[in-house]
């Protein structure tokens, strides 16, 4: 039920060597058609890791025929020596398929600022190509990204008609496309042409996978990745096919939130009342990204006024005497002061919803974000080390 439950697409994941741990490293996923459309968004992080440098060039032709990712290592900040590393890791799957490396996505993950170990890699690809399988090769292929991902992370839905979308993502930091460690790859049988499917997937990714917000620290490598066979022969309403899109990318969403770095809370935030959603999305992100409240919320103290405090450094459009907010469902704070009373707010569940009304119009967002935890800062305090 991931990359692989599509008709048209096989995958590997196999041990090459990358990781310490001995585990997966290295993953392979091929389209074997008929169609070879695809779309992707990448991070929008001005340093770009080399993978992404080259994948932006291969996207730009609306074909793929395979994407190759390796977890063990990001091949960022590596100069234009890590951009042939990239450059020779499409070359080997390119030869191992009989195919041309420009149809080829290249996709990185680890640490910043090494060389991959290239004697391991190349000999890794050439494997996954031997492994290549529909059956069970999807779920290898999601457990060879994870980096300090606990769980592989895959989903799975049948539109109308029996076309079907899969996917497989890794992340458990820094989550979104535009602000992520994570990588996506997402499947579908369904005969559409680039052009539908770059519309679809920005507006999926819009609402979810771009709205995981865990520490608001923008990452080199980010990459999402959808690629088209035709091989059902269906072809969707656009409409019908990108809410399904959006549904498998708000499960994989889920999944990512609730397995990151450290967190003892899955917190989503609301914003209702905006008059654009502009600022419903500017005023959401703020909230994510304030560590004293996410300090609160780990410590399970409904501290609202670090919730007002972080909508008025945005310059979304309220007034300050008229904003409310709940807290589970307890409106905490009523007209910009204290309404009902905190102590009736249970912070004890892992699921944490805080609503913000701007009362400034109609429009609103969803962002979501975790808590800031010892053992988020122990994770990352020797990550290279």
């Amino acid at each position: 039920m991931s990359v692989t439950a599509p008709q048209g697409f096989r995958a590997a994941g196999i041990v090459a060597g990358l990781k310490n741990s001995g585990a997966r490293d290295v993953a392979l996923v091929v389209n074997d058609g008929p169609s070879r459309a695809a779309a992707a968004v990448f991070t929008r992080n001005r340093v770009k890791a080399a993978p992404v440098i080259w994948s932006e060039q291969v996207i730009r032709g609306g074909r793929v025929h395979a994407v190759v990712l390796n977890a063990g290592g990001a091949n960022a900040c590596t100069g234009p020596a890590g951009f042939q590393d990239t450059h020779a890791t499409a070359e080997t799957v390119a030869e191992v398929l009989g195919d041309s490396a420009g149809e080829v996505i290249v996709c990185s993950t680890g640490l910043i600022g090494e060389r991959l170990p290239m004697d391991k890699l190349l000999p890794g690809v050439a494997a996954a190509a031997d492994e290549l399988s529909r059956t069970d090769g999807g779920l290898a292929a999601a457990d060879a990204i994870r980096t300090t991902d606990t769980v592989a992370k895959i989903a799975f839905r049948q539109g109308e008609g029996g076309y079907r979308i899969g996917a497989m993502a890794k992340g458990a930091g820094m989550l979104a496309p535009s602000l992520a460690t994570m990588l996506c790859v997402i499947t579908t049988d369904a005969d559409l042409d680039a052009g539908r499917l770059d519309r679809a997937l920005r507006s999926a990714t819009a609402l979810t996978l771009d709205r995981l917000d865990s520490d608001g620290c923008m990452s080199t490598n980010d990459t999402v990745l959808l690629m088209a066979s035709g091989a059902s022969g269906i072809t969707p309403d656009e409409a019908e096919f990108t809410a399904l899109l959006t549904d498998v990318c708000a499960d994989l969403t889920r999944q990512l939130l609730v397995d990151a770095e450290g967190a003892s809370k899955a917190i989503t935030i609301e914003v209702v009342g905006a008059a654009n959603d502009f600022d419903a999305v500017m005023v959401g992100r703020a909230i994510a990204r304030n560590n004293l409240l996410k300090c609160a919320i780990h410590g399970e103290d409904p501290n609202w006024g670090r919730v007002l405090s972080a909508v008025g450094t945005t310059e979304a459009v309220f007034e300050p005497d008229e904003l409310n907010v709940a807290i589970n469902g307890v409106w905490v704070c009523r007209n910009g002061s204290f309404g009902d009373d905190r102590d009736k707010v249970d912070l004890r569940p892992r699921d944490v919803t805080i609503t913000v009304d701007l009362s400034a119009g109609p429009n609103s967002a969803t962002v979501w974000t975790t808590d800031l935890t010892a053992d988020y800062v122990h994770e990352n305090s020797a990550y290279s080390t």
